[in-house]
């Protein structure tokens, strides 16, 4: 057995010494670590994060550092859009999946401005500017984006189409190397120790010490090799993240992504949702996954996206988590972009020179041709671009409803971008938890002294996603979680 196997609690009366101790113990320095730490300190509690690796930032610190918030925020109204809560809420309701709890999407969408300011105290800047290009993220500093298709087919039909991407300022990315969730982390991070917080690092929690009446008071672990126990005199946060990197986890509840993580850091092991587990606490929404599908937006919106029967299955101009989700869940994992030179070209001038550009596998004089390097079924390529070019020359798409600022003829020659197994994601389960962060037992009540945050926790998205949900619901109850923690005992 390793020493993360055994996730059993461990007896508080067999504690012979503490080697920490605080008010509130905070397991994770990630972005619902960071803001429970803001929020438990901020009340006067004694706040202490436990740390995995040697820093603070987790994989927010990582991200493009989208926060997912609207509702009529400062900054949507200084780039010129309304919004508001109703419109908000039918839009998540939709996006968020089959199963995604709408009691916890209003909760948050009517928190949403309020979080928004809540941001801005901390410090985290926000540049007044909409980025209105297909993208990733923006690769200048502006502060606001369209981050899940809210202006696309099916969901500018069932809510005003707004965008809530909100993006913390900062100059100079590096796309997947150097992002603005590094700068949300900073100055989270800066708050909660100018409040009073303080972290230990090189510590990788394992079990939970629980006390004779059920209560968990403390964590157990390893620090450099060393066996180290910490007491929590009032509450434990659980907010190291998902279980995208357990193999075993992944195996058992999302096999469809095993092998492919994507969007998460190697501490994301699941060891908080085993651990608590280990203390009968109920899970949400295991089997669901995020998927990103590894091509720029630039190249997708001006192509089309086909199928391993030569047909089209989603609008190339909606979000790319979707169209993730729909080829690896829907389509076998199979798709193959299908663009003209002139589109090629256009699109790779729009890319920034840190991007990876898809380079076409095949490039044919004409459509037929082009259908029998790739192997597809005679004709089925050749009618999907008849049809599409059809009515893309009305400046119309009835079948997928793609907008009419993309839609344009596919010409030659013409290539394929093989996208087969092109696609890699993270988890969305986790540990279920009231609005509070408080962990529930599978009886429904809570577990005393244990909360969670972040993706540790089943949050707003079930079979859904749009960019910016992880930072957005793991700070917004990462608040909820410390204040609670801070209030226990």
């Amino acid at each position: 057995m390793t020493d993360t196997d055994d996730v059993s609690p461990v007896p508080a009366a067999e504690v012979a010494a503490w080697d920490y101790e605080s008010d509130v113990v905070i397991a994770g320095y990630g972005v619902a670590g960071a803001a429970a730490a803001v929020e438990a300190a901020r009340t006067g509690a004694d706040v202490l994060v436990l740390e995995w690796t040697g820093s603070w930032g987790g994989a927010a610190a990582m991200a493009g550092g989208f926060i997912y918030l609207g509702g009529g925020t400062a900054l949507q109204k200084a780039c010129g859009f309304d919004d508001s809560v109703d419109n908000m809420v039918a839009y998540l309701n939709s996006a968020m999946g089959p199963g995604a709890d709408e009691t916890r999407i209003a909760d948050y969408c009517q928190g949403s401005v309020a979080h928004f300011d809540w941001l801005v105290d901390c410090g985290v800047p926000f540049r007044a500017a909409f980025y209105s290009e297909p993208g990733w993220e923006p690769m200048g500093d502006e502060g606001l984006m369209y981050s899940g298709g809210e202006n696309s087919f099916p969901f500018n039909t069932i809510a005003s189409p707004v965008p809530r991407g909100h993006i913390p300022q900062m100059s100079d990315k590096k796309q997947g190397e150097a992002s603005a969730g590094f700068i949300l982390m900073k100055h989270l991070v800066g708050t909660a120790t100018a409040a009073g917080a303080r972290s230990v690092y090189d510590v990788r929690v394992q079990r939970l010490v629980v006390d004779t009446d059920g209560r968990v008071v403390g964590v157990r672990g390893r620090q450099y090799g060393k066996e180290v126990t910490i007491r929590a005199r009032r509450g434990v946060v659980l907010a190291t993240g998902s279980f995208a990197y357990n193999e075993k986890m992944v195996a058992a509840h999302a096999p469809r992504i095993a092998g492919r993580p994507a969007a998460s850091v190697e501490q994301h092991d699941g060891q908080a949702v085993r651990m608590a587990q280990a203390l009968g606490a109920g899970l949400a929404h295991m089997d669901a996954t995020e998927v990103a599908i590894f091509i720029d937006p630039q190249q997708l919106v001006r192509g089309i996206l086909v199928n391993g029967r030569g047909q089209r299955y989603v609008a190339e101009d909606t979000y790319p988590g979707r169209i993730g989700q729909l080829t690896l869940y829907h389509q076998d994992n199979t798709a193959y972009l299908i663009i003209d030179g002139d589109a090629h070209e256009e699109a790779v001038k729009s890319l920034s020179p840190m991007l990876m550009v898809g380079q076409p596998t095949w490039v044919c004089d004409s459509v037929a041709e082009l259908e029998r390097e790739m192997g597809l079924a005679p004709d089925s390529l050749q009618n999907t671009v008849a049809a599409y070019n059809a009515a893309a020359e009305r400046g119309e798409d009835p079948l997928l409803h793609k907008k009419a600022e993309w839609l344009r003829p596919i010409g030659t020659p013409v290539g394929a971008i093989d996208l087969r197994e092109s696609t890699g994601g993270f988890t969305l389960g986790g540990l279920t938890t009231s609005l509070d962060g408080e962990v529930l037992h599978v009886g429904g009540a809570p577990i005393p002294g244990l909360f969670a945050a972040g993706r540790s926790a089943a949050g707003l998205a079930a079979w859904g996603y749009s960019s910016g949900i992880s930072l957005g619901d793991g700070s917004f109850y990462g608040r909820r979680a410390g204040r609670a923690a801070a209030a226990a005992g």
